[in-house]
């Protein structure tokens, strides 16, 4: 594919499926910051032209496309590999695109940062293969904002009842998903009433992003249908757990497809390869400012706490450590090895951009030979101040503000995003933090309205 415009061949392609399958009209997207998808609607008989680049759009008009007002537009070019039919409505069809200005590619686009680095990963022969684990709450869109199934329990997680009760979505949603070839192999009611996840097979980091940014706006399209919203607010509820979007990450092979992460040999016995490790050490060396990214809001840092309202622990990831198939760990070794879980992601992050950051961490790694250390096998929450000192464990970022200082101060974080969407990054999100500052929450009322 030419890199301003695809082939003939890969539009003829296109456009046969188009036809064959009726489709009328073109979704040319692509994401602001928050990883939310825009687009122009575009009739089909103007594919070429769309695929071309002739939708523009003013980024002066959107969070974190960074723009001034009198700047020249910048154009979507849309990849025809990315295309995915509406399942619920067939006569529209999405297409992720990458922006680019005055003929070059946007800096600033998330889609391009993230190409920026798995580019990166094929010059030393990598392909960095994403699988997302995709959590949210599905509640009643009458006002009360409460779960379908009617039961209470105090233990909800793998409840089959509840999962019976909201199938008549969940069906439509699974359906959906692997009418456009995702392979869903699981989906459960999670740990709190309302929460749920559904997992499907991995692929190379774009397309993974593409499709989580696409998964978002579907959710909530099929539960509309029934009465219902979805939610991926990292922590709506004080005392229910929150919902993640754990990375699962390995590199594969560009030659032979072969995970170079998997050593069933590994002597540190959690059949992590020593490419594995040193992807590990990297993404552990820059957590803090990984944090600012895959746990981008104010409320994300109500789930990474050690314990809530909630009895018990959380399981949240607090510390910049690795281990085994041990959740108290930010980065996890899953059982059987082969692949590592970032813990720290949430539903409201932008996935090019924290795939970007994290897949620069790990190549850093592997540059440098890094050594994470011996995994961790405790229950982290239980290892006191000097403890975790002695291992130079650093807790993680308590919040939002925090995560940005950490973002500010890493090198890797403007090498990963340039400066522009750096800059806007931080303006947009200290804006938000001091805007929860500044809020009077009812929590404040209650405690100190009356107290004097």
């Amino acid at each position: 594919m030419n890199a301003i415009s695809p082939s003939i061949d890969i539009a003829d392609e296109l456009r046969t499926m188009l036809n064959d399958k009726k489709v009328r009209f073109l979704m040319a997207s692509y994401v602001d910051m928050h990883g939310v998808s825009k687009t122009k609607m575009v009739p089909t008989s103007h594919l070429e032209q769309m695929l071309a680049g002739s939708e523009m759009f003013t980024g002066a008009a959107l969070d974190g496309v960074p723009q001034q007002v009198n700047d020249n537009e910048v154009a979507a070019y849309p990849d025809p590999a990315s295309a995915m039919v509406l399942p619920w409505d067939p006569s529209i069809a999405w297409l992720a695109s990458d922006l680019r200005l005055d003929g070059a590619p946007f800096d600033a686009c998330s889609r391009n940062i993230l190409k920026r680095q798995t580019a990166e990963a094929a010059a030393l022969g990598y392909r960095f293969n994403l699988g997302m684990e995709a959590e949210f709450y599905v509640l009643k869109s009458d006002g009360d904002d409460e779960p379908l199934s009617p039961r209470r329990l105090s233990k909800p997680c793998y409840d089959a009842s509840s999962v019976l009760d909201n199938m008549g979505w969940l069906s439509e949603m699974v359906d959906a998903m692997n009418e456009l070839g995702w392979d869903v192999y699981s989906f459960d009611q999670e740990d709190a009433l309302g929460q749920f996840e559904i997992d499907f097979a991995y692929s190379d980091a774009l397309t993974m992003s593409d499709r989580f940014v696409f998964l978002r706006m579907m959710a909530n399209y099929l539960a509309r249908r029934h009465g219902l919203f979805a939610s991926f607010m990292p922590k709506p509820y004080a005392n229910r757990t929150g919902s993640g979007a754990h990375f699962n990450m390995s590199l594969g092979d560009l030659a032979s497809s072969r995970n170079l992460f998997a050593d069933p040999a590994d002597p540190r016995g959690c059949g992590l390869s020593a490419l594995g490790y040193q992807f590990t050490a990297g993404v552990v060396r820059h957590l803090p400012a990984i944090c600012a990214v895959v746990a981008p809001t104010v409320n994300s840092y109500k789930r990474l706490v050690k314990r809530g309202s909630m009895s018990g622990f959380t399981w949240a990831p607090i510390f910049a450590c690795y281990g085994n198939n041990n959740r108290t760990n930010a980065v996890r070794i899953p059982l059987g090895g082969g692949r590592i879980e970032l813990r720290s992601a949430d539903a409201a992050c932008n996935p090019y951009l924290g795939a970007a950051m994290v897949l620069a961490a790990g190549l850093e790694g592997i540059r440098e030979g890094l050594d994470p250390g011996e995994p961790n096998r405790d229950n982290m929450y239980e290892l006191g101040p000097d403890a975790l000192a002695e291992r130079g464990i650093r807790q993680l970022p308590r919040t939002l503000e925090e995560a940005l200082d950490a973002f500010e101060a890493d090198p890797l974080a403007r090498a990963v995003m340039g400066d522009r969407m750096a800059d806007s990054w931080l303006t947009n999100k200290r804006n938000e933090w001091l805007s929860y500052v500044a809020h009077v929450s009812d929590w404040e009322t209650s405690r100190y309205l009356h107290f004097f």
